[in-house]
């Protein structure tokens, strides 16, 4: 069993390009990001059956991530086109734990938020549009 990381090298890559044809590149100021694999389940309970049964459907893979605003970033302006963009979330980049992540194809949603006391913050959510696999190094 590998042992626990510290979350502070986490690192969202996302194809921000205008045509979304482009490299993958880090976006900057976030500060938190999650990934939320699940599948359908559907009931097949039978009469007899001591318990619930169930079979699993399709697989599912979503997150949100959230950080703070960067009005020199590319984020904000080809993000949330609706258009889907390759993306890597890397737990622990630029460490030895590199070559650990997960990929796929998204669409995306941001919201900005800003307040009189705080930071210009930026966060939103994804939801696959391909597979969304992940590579243990």
């Amino acid at each position: 069993m590998a042992a626990p990381i510290t979350g502070r090298n986490g690192r969202l890559y996302v194809d921000t390009s205008a045509a979304a044809n482009g490299s993958a590149e880090p976006v900057s100021n976030l500060n938190s990001f999650s990934v939320n694999q699940t599948s359908d389940r559907t009931e097949v309970t039978s009469f007899g059956d001591t318990t619930k049964a169930y079979v699993a459907g399709l697989r599912d893979a979503q997150g949100d991530f959230s950080g703070f605003w960067d009005a020199a970033g590319t984020l904000t302006q080809y993000v949330a086109d609706g258009v889907a963009r390759k993306f890597y979330l890397y737990p622990q980049a630029g460490s030895a734990h590199v070559g650990t992540y997960w990929f796929g194809t998204a669409t995306w949603d941001l919201t900005t938020t800003q307040t009189v006391g705080g930071a210009v913050e930026s966060s939103g959510s994804w939801a696959a549009s391909t597979s969304v696999n992940y590579v243990q190094a």
